[in-house]
């Protein structure tokens, strides 16, 4: 039965803690110089209806480190943009290539792919979830603090896609997360109804300050995310006084790191001192994309990495 990444949650604690072990594996054997062309032979269609930047340079790069090759894939290049539906498109991929990971506006979009998929897809982000950007958090977070159990995350700001994933898997990690959002910014009721069924420990707050006492991580994102262009100027206003600046960061715990998954607006959900900061460990963040979906990677397509 072929396996996807659509949430989080399709991952187990051990199936996440294996690829995040054969991350820091890899990541090794990076910096080592060695060979580690798991994937010779492979092939990896990247669907991408949303630009990117770490997604797309960490997939492909990623795939050809691993001995395999990987596809760009523009949306409005393909037939889907003139009208094909998505699941001809996935049957006929599934015919030529390894996997698929898309990146799409609507989750449904993902799900509906790997429905008629026959090889493993991979949810590059959604409006949902963005779990490789959770794998590589955890991943950073595991690399400071030796674990994730007991660690307090402060989110600040919209409860948008990496904060669902943030919170779903805190029933996997042992995290504990407190998100202060606006009204109507708050993360979905059934993306925390889940994790508290499953055992995460979820806090919902108004205050950025409640939200970040004595927490070791501090983590926002951007207030307008794409396709909410139009909503900026509204988003703008309900966040303000929801900055991490270095107030903020004061009321974190005296080890505490900061993180973003970039692309970062100082001066809107940051400040530049933050961001800069010796707290700050977003480039450490982003690199971990990298090491994190290679691993992810040869979990789905290769033999697990054993």
């Amino acid at each position: 039965m072929k396996k996807d990444l659509i949430s989080i949650l399709d991952l187990s604690a051990d199936d996440m803690q294996a690829i995040l072990r054969d991350a820091a594996r890899l990541k090794r054997m990076r910096t080592e110089g060695r060979s580690h062309e798991l994937l010779r032979g492979k092939n990896l269609a990247m669907i991408f209806e949303k630009s990117s930047t770490r997604t797309r340079i960490s997939f492909e790069v990623g795939m050809n480190e691993l001995g395999g090759n990987a596809l760009f894939l523009n949306a409005q290049d393909m037939q889907i943009g003139r009208g094909e539906e998505i699941r001809d498109t996935a049957r006929v991929a599934s015919r030529y290539v390894s996997g698929v990971m898309i990146r799409a506006y609507r989750h449904e979009t993902i799900e509906n792919f790997a429905r008629y998929a026959s090889v493993p897809v991979i949810n590059g982000l959604s409006d949902r979830e963005h779990p490789c950007q959770l794998l590589a958090d955890i991943m950073t977070i595991q690399e400071h603090f030796g674990s994730t159990e007991g660690v307090k995350i402060g989110w600040v700001g919209d409860g948008d896609n990496v904060c669902n994933s943030f919170v779903l898997a805190s029933a996997l990690t042992g995290i504990e997360i407190s998100v202060a959002s606006p009204p109507g910014y708050e993360p979905p009721a059934d993306i925390i109804r889940t994790a508290k069924e499953l055992g995460g420990r979820v806090a919902v707050t108004r205050s950025p300050e409640e939200a970040v006492k004595d927490a070791q991580v501090v983590v926002t994102d951007t207030w307008v995310s794409m396709g909410e262009e139009s909503e900026s100027e509204k988003r703008l206003k309900a966040f303000n006084g929801f900055m991490v600046n270095e107030a903020l960061m004061k009321q974190a715990a005296s080890d505490a790191v900061f993180m973003h998954c970039l692309p970062a607006h100082r001066g809107q959900e940051v400040s530049e001192e933050v961001i800069e900061g010796r707290q700050s460990i977003v480039f450490d963040e982003a690199e971990n994309r990298l090491h994190a979906q290679k691993a992810l990677l040869v979990y789905l397509l290769g033999d697990g990495g054993q």
